[in-house]
């Protein structure tokens, strides 16, 4: 080996840029963070060739002296730490004083400051980390930085960056992160002379506008929430207004953008059953606490942090959040065409128009049928409707009710619709059409209900209440019944018995890959013994991994609800129909499925006079 010796300030400052300057994004999001603990009320940041070629960062902060800058440009030099213990308080965004030093070892780097009450600025300049003299310059209070020829000097690092447009895009997040930690300041992008935002002071919820546009903003829902010294506030969306992907998720603590699996974790447990699979939540929270409690300096891009008491942070999130939820009607609101004129013939609804098209009519009644079926479940919900047994399935399977409530037969609602029975004279809770979907008129206009998942989450409420309790019923057979499983189901069986028995599942090995089943949950009693039991071991097989045991839970209970409830085409009668309504308002979050499908769409009354050109 060699002999051991100290590597030069040069060497040292690039395997710094290495931890530090990812990408040109990573620059722009340094210099920015620079220009905010200087107090700067605007920001202009302008790019060329995605940064790569040159970054421009213009800021009315409170400027460098002239003497410091050689120090500014120093590894480890800065203004905001004093001694090891101020790491366990840093209250302002750049603390560890290697940014400036980094991004100028490995580009063209050009500062010019000046500090309020000098008679004018100071301009230094280096070459892959050589400095040349100081020289003045005139110049607004604030400092101006110019970064040209980003890793001209590392040509191995600039041959990992992507094209122009992808670096752009960083930089725009790393732009937009900072726009939303500081609305009331000031930010501009320029990219090739283009510019892409310019972005006034303004309040939280109007800076989200100006990122992400006014549709956004109107499915936002505000969050307050206070636990002592811990504050959240800041804006969550709808359920109805979600992303295949988490990018717009932004979780500011004391102003600075982080990424924490705990808290989207605690985002995610908010949004357990108010979203489809595969579906990502979005929100814009802040979160304010005291300095000494969280540490900022365990990643050298400062993304991550560690908490002082992470269980307290993630409740008080996770709290904040479903009380919002439960105070709020999250009833999803249906979308009509735009434009759509007054239909000029009837077009019957049961299947395709007769004939060729032939006007608005025909379109209208094409969007009708989409959104009918816009919602439908995956094929096993779609099988063809049977005849409904002798004992209403609702009776069997229906949640409790209080005494008053059973003593009495089943009452529609106040705002059920006005339509009278001409052959028995009263009132329908709701029309039924399709066999799949309920329609009543309400105060704010009219309301479709999707049967199936509206009983589904009935009944996956009433069976998580039981297992929670420990009361979730079970059928005993009178002889056990061997069933003939794959040997990975055998396995899971054998890895899971304490589970199934939580959910009412009994099974014993009976040699080579048969289960002997001695019960099984009472919810599935229409199923087959055999048919429960490889309902109930899918989600085990399923998971890909070894799951948590509340998400197994979990996923059990979706299954065993879906089986259960009543099915997409199920024809229901007007008591069935009447007990799934009476019930509704029984389940806690009974305007979405276990799975995050709307239960209801609303159509407002005035939404209906526009199609019908009454406004």
């Amino acid at each position: 080996m060699a002999a051991i010796q100290r590597l030069s300030t040069s060497v040292v400052n690039k395997i710094a840029a290495g931890e530090v300057i990812e990408r040109p994004a990573s620059v722009v999001k340094e210099l920015v963070e620079n220009s905010l603990d200087a107090g700067a009320r605007r920001i202009d940041v302008a790019i060329e060739e995605g940064g790569a070629q040159s970054i421009r960062v213009v800021d009315d902060g409170c400027g460098v002296p002239a003497e410091e800058l050689p120090l500014a440009l120093a590894s480890h030099a800065t203004s905001k730490i004093t001694v090891a213990d101020d790491l366990f308080r840093v209250a302002t965004l750049g603390f560890r004083g290697e940014a400036l030093a980094s991004i100028a070892a490995v580009s063209r780097f050009r500062i010019r400051s000046r500090p309020r009450g000098a008679e004018a600025a100071a301009v230094l300049e280096t070459v892959g980390g050589e400095a040349a003299p100081i020289e003045p310059a005139a110049g607004p209070v604030g400092t101006t930085i110019e970064v040209r020829d980003l890793f001209f000097n590392t040509p191995v690092r600039r041959k990992f960056l992507r094209t122009p447009s992808t670096e752009a895009g960083h930089v725009s997040e790393a732009v937009a992160r900072l726009a939303l930690s500081r609305p009331e300041v000031g930010f501009a992008l320029v990219h090739n002379g283009r510019q892409v935002w310019d972005l006034p002071p303004t309040t939280l919820l109007e800076r989200i506008g100006q990122l992400f546009g006014s549709e956004l903003v109107g499915g936002l829902l505000a969050v307050e929430h206070r636990d002592g010294d811990l504050a959240l506030g800041g804006y969550v969306a709808n359920p109805s207004h979600s992303r295949p992907h988490n990018r717009l998720q932004y979780l500011l603590l004391n102003g600075r953008f982080i990424r924490d699996r705990s808290l989207q974790h605690a985002l995610g447990e908010a949004y357990r059953g108010l979203l489809l699979t595969g579906r990502h939540p979005i929100c814009f929270l802040r979160m304010d606490m005291p300095p000494e409690s969280v540490d900022v300096n365990v990643h050298p891009t400062k993304l991550e942090v560690r908490f002082q008491d992470g269980g307290r942070v993630y409740s008080h999130l996770l709290a904040a959040l479903r009380t919002r939820f439960l105070a709020t009607d999250l009833v999803a609101v249906g979308r009509l065409p735009e434009g759509a004129a007054t239909p000029r013939a009837a077009a019957p609804l049961d299947g395709p128009p007769t004939g060729p098209p032939t006007g608005p009519s025909a379109e209208l009644v094409r969007w009708a049928q989409r959104e009918l079926h816009r919602e439908q479940h995956a094929a096993w919900d779609e099988a063809p409707p049977t005849a409904a047994p002798a004992e209403s399935r609702l009776e069997v399977h229906r949640v409790e009710l209080p005494p008053a409530a059973r003593d009495a037969p089943p009452r529609p609602p106040a705002d059920a619709p006005h339509r009278r029975d001409a052959a028995h004279g009263h009132r329908p809770a709701a029309l039924q059409i399709h066999n799949r979907y309920l329609v009543l008129e309400t105060s704010a206009g009219l309301e479709i209900i999707d049967q199936h998942a509206l009983h589904e989450r009935i009944l996956y409420e009433a069976l998580r209440d039981r297992v929670l309790a420990g009361g979730l019923e079970t059928q005993r057979l009178l002889a056990p019944e061997p069933v003939e499983v794959s040997a990975a189901e055998a396995a899971a069986a054998a890895e899971y018995g304490d589970l199934l028995r939580q959910v009412g599942l009994e099974v014993a090995p009976f040699g080579g890959e048969t289960l002997l089943v001695s019960s099984y949950p009472a919810m599935l009693r229409r199923l087959r013994p055999a048919d429960a039991v490889h309902a109930v071991l899918e989600p085990l097989l399923s998971a890909g991994r070894r799951p948590q045991i509340r998400d197994l839970i979990d996923e059990l209970l979706h299954m065993m609800a879906c089986k259960a409830a009543v099915k997409y085409g199920d024809p229901l009668t007007d008591e069935e129909i009447a007990a799934l309504l009476a019930q509704r308002h029984l389940a806690q979050d009974h305007h979405h499925c276990p799975h995050g499908r709307p239960t209801a769409l609303v159509f407002t009354r005035e939404q209906l006079d526009r199609q019908f050109k009454r406004i």
